[in-house]
């Protein structure tokens, strides 16, 4: 018994004695394994940003100049890994590895069905130039301002200043409006008149208050249309176009608009009427 006691005590330290030899061999190359890796990962940082800055020369959009300068930094920390493993003598691991890639990549690739479905939907934003960096667009129930567009997600800074994080899928599979995929805005105001009024002064009036605070360019023109006799007052919409590609712009243009209309009507004593009730009290005997 005491025998079979030292000879497993035996094989014990000749075993540990030989993974600490090796550990000792293998120490410098793992070393220089860990130096390498952390300068291909310091490297991908800087060329990301080198390649941001060289893009924004030649490409207009911040969203494609970030998807590219994304995808350098990753290729540059996945040749960095190979080549510390390469300095470990671990080519054989490596060749494994990749031998047996494409099954791990249909196993991988099916539990990352929707990482990958936002991966490819973002390169699609990108690449269509339906959204970019800075527009303004509502969708999924949200509305802000565009302020990142990565591999994954969209991220929206709202007027609360509230940050949405929305995945790239959910924008791409569902209807969304951008206010920066054209440079100009139709603005409708909805108002009433009273029924004593001139309806023809009331339409010169308001058109020329708007052409003289939102001057119209070549083939745009106030649209004054009178909609229906409402209940105290004769209804009209009035339509305008205005520079802008935010929906805050149209908000903006609305507000002045009406505070102008509100004054010249007062200057003319044209009477915006509100709805009043008349209560009639009966005494039964």
């Amino acid at each position: 018994m005491n025998e079979q006691l030292q000879a497993s005590w035996s094989n014990l330290i000749l075993k540990l004695s030989g993974w600490l030899d090796s550990l000792v061999i293998s120490l410098p190359n793992f070393l220089i394994a860990l130096v390498v890796f952390i300068l291909a990962y310091r490297l991908a940082r800087k060329l990301q940003g080198w390649t941001n800055t060289y893009l924004s020369r030649v490409i207009e959009q911040a969203s494609i100049r970030g998807l590219a300068a994304s995808i350098v930094s990753a290729v540059t920390i996945i040749l960095g890994l190979l080549f510390a493993l390469s300095i470990l003598n671990l080519d054989g691991a490596l060749k494994s590895l990749l031998a047996g890639a494409g099954v791990a990549g249909l196993a991988i690739s099916l539990a990352l069905q929707g990482t990958l479905s936002n991966i490819f939907s973002g390169v699609f934003i990108v690449v269509k130039n339906d959204l970019n960096v800075g527009d303004w667009i509502e969708t999924n129930g949200y509305s802000g301002q565009v302020i990142n567009i990565d591999l994954r997600n969209t991220k929206l800074k709202e007027s609360d200043n509230n940050i949405v994080v929305v995945p790239n899928k959910l924008i791409l599979e569902n209807p969304f409006k951008n206010y920066g995929l054209t440079k100009t805005i139709r603005t409708t105001i909805n108002c009433g008149v009273a029924y004593e009024s001139d309806l023809e002064q009331v339409k010169k009036i308001a058109i020329q208050t708007i052409e003289a605070l939102f001057p119209p360019r070549a083939g745009e023109k106030v649209e004054f249309y009178y909609k229906s006799f409402g209940e105290s007052a004769i209804d009209f919409s009035l339509r305008f176009w205005v520079d802008g590609t935010e929906n805050l712009t149209a908000m903006e243009v609305k507000s002045e608009a009406i505070m102008a209309i509100k004054e010249v009507f007062a200057k003319n004593k044209i009477n915006i009427p509100y709805p009043t009730r008349t209560l009639i009290s009966q005494e039964y005997r």
